[in-house]
Formats: structure tokens, C-alpha cells, sequence
């Protein structure tokens, strides 16, 4: 016979799968936008020797806007507005 404890702890498991599954669902478009981004990233510094601090900042920006965050992040490095890794060196920011 089922008791009402295990009745309770299976609508607990199916609730925290659902759950789960709907977390997972909201993340990946974050992730595949961070994996795009930073291939977009890593291929501008590799081919057109394009420097860029890979920040948390330039990873939120990236895992948000996707490749077009990407560009932006490369252009505003190119610009020498942010991203600039000598400016992270130097302690210029502080």
C-alpha cells in the first residue's frame, strides 16, 4: 500500500524536475550567445591580432548580446574606450 509520505516526496521529485527543466531551458540561449561570443572573440584576436580583456563584464555582455555583443565589445576595445587590457594592467580604472 502507498503511503502519503510517498506520495508527497514523488509530487516533490516531479516538481523539482520540472523546475529543473525550466531553468535549463532559460539558460541555454545564454550559453550557446557565451560560446558564439567568445569563439567571435578568440577568432578576432587570433586573425586580426585584435587585444580584449576577457573580463566577467566582457562575458555578461557577450553571453547577452550574443555576436553582436561581441562586435560591440570588439569595437569599443579597438576604440580604446573599454575593454583594453593595458588599461586593466596598469590600474588605470582604480
Amino acid at each position: 500500500m502507498v503511503s502519503m509520505l510517498e506520495v508527497v516526496l514523488l509530487l516533490v521529485v516531479l516538481a523539482a524536475l520540472v523546475g529543473a527543466y525550466r531553468v535549463v531551458n532559460a539558460v541555454k540561449p545564454f550559453v550557446v550567445n557565451a560560446v558564439v561570443g567568445l569563439v567571435t572573440l578568440f577568432v578576432a584576436q587570433a586573425v586580426f591580432g585584435v587585444d580584449v580583456a576577457i573580463t566577467p563584464l566582457t562575458l555578461l555582455v557577450v553571453a547577452i548580446g550574443g555576436f553582436p555583443g561581441a562586435l560591440l565589445v570588439l569595437l569599443l576595445s579597438v576604440s580604446g574606450v573599454a575593454f583594453v587590457p593595458g588599461l586593466l594592467a596598469a590600474g588605470a580604472l582604480a
